[in-house]
């Protein structure tokens, strides 16, 4: 059974740097710092994950929009980490505040939307755009 969706309630992703999440491998930049499309990521994944614990089978959350600001770099061969917390339901909408963090501190901030779908519902939508 389903857990209450409710404000305050949070989940935690982690990454490691690597190269393979740089601002040069990725395409953001051309520096050896996390990417901010690679933060952007780890703040929805804590999004998504929490989402997930909560929902009933048959259930997820796709994200809908996302505003942050990306303020301090973090080089290779650090650890990130992002907090997702639940700060409002309207319906099937969730709002988040979504706070990132290297080993030294805060790295960016803002907030997120998810909305709540049916998986095959959405699936089935989505691939009708190819005439399926």
């Amino acid at each position: 059974m389903a857990q209450e969706i409710r404000a305050g309630l949070s989940r935690e992703a982690r990454a490691a740097v690597t190269a393979d999440n740089t601002a040069r491998v990725m395409g953001s930049g051309c520096l050896d710092v996390f990417a901010t499309p690679a933060m952007c990521c780890l703040m929805e994944k804590a999004a998504s994950e929490l989402m997930d614990s909560l929902l009933e089978e048959g259930s997820t959350s796709v994200g809908i929009s996302l505003s942050v600001a990306h303020s301090a770099a973090t080089p290779v061969g650090m650890q990130v980490r992002a907090l997702a917390e639940i700060t409002g339901v309207e319906g099937r909408k969730v709002s988040f505040k979504v706070t990132a963090f290297d080993e030294a501190g805060e790295i960016g901030s803002g907030t997120h939307e998810r909305f709540i779908v049916f998986k095959e519902k959405f699936q089935q939508k989505a691939d009708s755009k190819l005439g399926r």
